[in-house]
């Protein structure tokens, strides 16, 4: 199914039905018993160039693990993974090479993910010196470059990460990212760190860049202000299944399963929650374990309209603009 809006060509990259099993047995320290942690199980999307793709859903929902299926980082263990109709496991060598420079990403916290050891100009420019046959001056060019577009100053290539503040430090992960000219960037949580003020302005450099370069996004996130403004489509994400999918707008504007109502109560003010009526819900409790999810629909032990099919029968996702897993629709 389609997962962002229509345009000419085809998808950039494409999940599959793919699933993702991390198994577990007795020699693991302190396991109880042999089995498998279900991270993802049958997602399927599409993304096409220049347009993004949010995924948004609880910790531990398998959002971060369908990021790395993407990046190359874990292999299937079912389905399959297509950048421009290519299955990215069956690339040879040289194939690999190019899509690993094709797809880059962008985590959470750049403190973690910067070395602090080396100046920022060392840190942007290391991929181009690592992976081309660039000369110095050549790759000093480049990341001048780069960290214009990101909108940092020529000296900030002196620096080392910890003389930067937490947006500086992030707009220097984004240079890094953008250091191979990517088609596509994974952004895991990319400004969940960041001061709200500061989110904003790291937000609006995303939507610049991506409008610059015709970058697409897979965009891995729970704060649904920041999928209204970059995304053109929206994937819902519980245990590992896509419950509700559709463009953006169509998804917040008329959520339609519980889960998805209840994401976007939390996120409103108490003031607002009345005026949405019927769709503010809440749930209670969390996620269940994905090493032994509930049967049926996984949401239905904290559902407020569960009904007795739901604990047996797996929902379908169904629909082509705007997708439901639910048996109220």
């Amino acid at each position: 199914m389609e997962m962002a809006n229509a345009s000419a060509g085809p998808p950039l990259i494409e999940l599959r039905a793919v699933r993702k099993d991390f198994p577990f047995g007795q020699d693991r320290l302190f396991a109880r018993g042999s089995g498998a942690v279900h991270a993802v199980d049958g997602v399927s999307f599409e993304i096409r160039p220049g347009e993004s793709l949010g995924l948004v859903g609880e910790s531990g929902c398998g959002k971060s693990t369908i990021g790395r299926l993407v990046l190359g980082l874990h292999e299937p263990s079912g389905g399959t993974v297509l950048f421009k109709g290519r299955d990215i496991h069956g690339l040879d060598r040289t194939e690999r090479v190019a899509y690993r420079r094709s797809v880059a990403a962008v985590f959470q916290d750049p403190w973690s993910s910067l070395n602090p050891w080396m100046r920022v100009g060392d840190i942007v420019g290391e991929p181009i010196e690592i992976n081309t046959r660039s000369t110095r001056a050549e790759i000093q060019r480049r990341v001048a470059e780069l960290l214009d577009d990101v909108g940092l100053a020529s000296r900030s290539a002196r620096q080392y990460p910890h003389e930067l503040s937490g947006g500086q430090r992030q707009r220097v992960s984004i240079a890094r990212a953008l250091a191979l000219r990517p088609e596509l960037v994974v952004l895991d949580e990319p400004v969940s760190a960041l001061d709200v003020s500061i989110r904003a302005q790291v937000m609006n450099l995303l939507h610049d860049l991506q409008l610059r370069y015709r970058l697409s996004y897979l965009l891995i996130a729970h704060h649904l202000a920041t999928m209204k403004f970059l995304c053109h489509a929206l994937a819902v994400v519980y245990l590992g299944r896509i419950v509700e999918a559709g463009e953006t707008r169509s998804v917040l504007a008329n959520p339609r399963h519980p889960y998805t109502q209840a994401l976007i109560t939390a996120a409103l003010p108490a003031e607002k929650r009345a005026s949405r009526g019927a769709v503010a819900i809440d749930i209670v409790g969390d996620v269940p374990s994905p090493a032994d999810p509930p049967g049926g629909c996984h949401f239905h032990p904290r559902c407020p309209y569960v009904m007795d099919r739901c604990s047996r029968e797996v929902p379908q996702l169904l629909g082509a603009e705007h997708a439901v897993r639910c048996f109220l629709y």
